[in-house]
């Protein structure tokens, strides 16, 4: 009987398991076990899948809710094998990824472990590594990843569906097959940070550089940016930021490092964040380390009032229809990850903006509980993430009931789904001609899967 799920094509997320597995970030325990079972089950050429690889991720998987229909293990096996033989085929083909794309994207999956784990300091004790040990181990990993990313890309670039092709593959799912959709909202922001004053900006430089007085006149800067410093995550450490390559922080604060010699301090630097004090602590080509001291200018009554009434126009403007809502938000946003959507909130795992409503933001949530489908917000006051006072209109769009997937209502997520099994298709052809150009061999012990007599392999 098949079955449908969104989306279909599990591989990636398989991937992305496997890698945490491979630099012991799935936890500590588990790390301990791979040093216990490790075994060479399967080779594609030069690379190697170990048997804790194949065994973590598959109690990974059964930890997130996946279910073993008895085939679960030999499925993580080949999804394994899979991103190998895309590896080996790679090196065939030469193809390659840029040293400065890899650095980006360790940082960024870095910054996912430590907002899981809650700060960089849990995710260091939790693991006995600093975080450059970390991103060492994790080098190697992110750079395969992103070789079978585009390697996939590169294959199935072309691939499209026709409407006629997503009614075939909808009408070939057993009805009591299709998944059942939760409560599911569309909502939108226009986001406006005040623009603090001349006057706000001048408290905050007048602070630092009384405290850089008093740290040439003797004091720790460690210890002044424990009690001073406005940055959370690094004033515990007396705001050391630990080590950092070209290109990871903003030009402002990077520059301005870069040109001092270990123990020097900067004058007061500004940058998006705020103002800065810096000292360069080491370095060591193009990576180096610092400390610094952050202090946030404060948006006054005045500068929130401003805001307020920039947004009360805009959203006067929207309701005369003399501008759409996306539009606006696209022109006059200030938050940079929904604006590109036109304003609207997306669900990353259908990457559309109708979203279930245990997905929203809790405080988003309970604004549109008590709002009209079709309506706008007056400006709303929040804070944003990093700490700073902001102000919004939400656009309440629509609201689907609960209800089983059909054409109608969920034509996006079925095209996504119809399109994934496509290029499922498209990457099994792929395999089975290409499997003929590397070198296979799977342990015995893996027999029963049956995997190279498949026909996706």
């Amino acid at each position: 009987m098949k079955k449908i799920s969104f989306p279909v094509h599990r591989a990636w997320g398989m991937l992305l398991l496997a890698f945490a597995v491979a630099i012991g970030l799935v936890s500590p325990a588990r790390a301990q076990q791979k040093t216990n079972v490790d075994k060479i089950v399967a080779k594609v050429d030069n690379y190697i899948v170990l048997r804790s690889d194949v065994e973590m991720t598959y109690v990974q998987m059964l930890s997130n809710g996946e279910k073993d229909n008895g085939n679960l293990k030999c499925e993580v096996l080949e999804n394994l094998l899979v991103s190998k033989m895309m590896l080996a085929k790679a090196e065939i083909d030469s193809v390659m990824v840029e040293d400065a794309m890899v650095e980006d994207q360790m940082t960024r999956r870095m910054q996912y472990f430590i907002n899981q784990i809650g700060s960089q300091e849990k995710l260091e004790e939790l693991y006995g590594k600093t975080i450059d040990q970390l991103k060492g181990e994790l080098r190697k990993q992110v750079r395969e990843q992103m070789i079978v990313q585009k390697m996939q890309e590169t294959i199935t670039a072309d691939v499209k569906v026709t409407p006629a092709e997503v009614r075939k593959f909808f009408n070939s799912i057993p009805r009591d097959s299709l998944p059942y959709f939760s409560t599911e909202v569309e909502v939108g922001q226009i986001v406006k940070y005040p623009e603090v004053s001349k006057e706000q900006k001048q408290k905050a430089k007048e602070k630092l550089q009384d405290l850089r007085k008093r740290i040439v006149n003797g004091e720790d800067f460690a210890e002044l940016s424990k009690t001073y410093s406005e940055d959370p995550g690094s004033a515990k450490k007396g705001g050391d930021l630990g080590w950092w390559g070209r290109g990871a922080m903003v030009p402002e604060f990077e520059g301005a490092a870069l040109q001092l010699k270990p123990g020097e301090m900067s004058p007061v630097i500004e940058s998006p964040f705020g103002f800065h004090l810096i000292r360069l602590e080491e370095r060591k080509g193009t990576q180096y380390r610092a400390r610094h001291i952050l202090i946030k200018p404060e948006s006054s009554t005045l500068d929130l009032n401003d805001a307020k009434d920039y947004l009360d126009s805009l959203r006067s403007v929207i309701l005369a229809d003399s501008i759409s809502f996306e539009k606006a938000a696209k022109e006059y946003s200030d938050d940079e990850m929904t604006k590109t959507s036109g304003g609207f909130f997306v669900d990353p795992s259908t990457n559309i903006s109708r979203m279930p409503v245990e997905s929203i933001d809790p405080v988003v949530f309970f604004v549109i509980d008590t709002m009209k489908v079709g309506n706008i917000s007056p400006p709303l006051k929040f804070r944003t993430e990093d700490g700073k006072d902001a102000l919004r209109i939400l656009y309440y769009k629509a609201r689907t009931a609960p209800h089983q997937a059909n054409l109608k209502e969920d034509y996006q997520k079925i095209y996504n789904a119809a399109l994934a099994e496509k290029k499922q298709r498209l990457l099994s052809d792929w395999f089975e001609s290409t499997r003929s150009e590397v070198y296979i061999s799977i342990d015995p012990m893996y027999d029963s899967c049956d995997l190279l007599n498949k026909e996706t392999f």
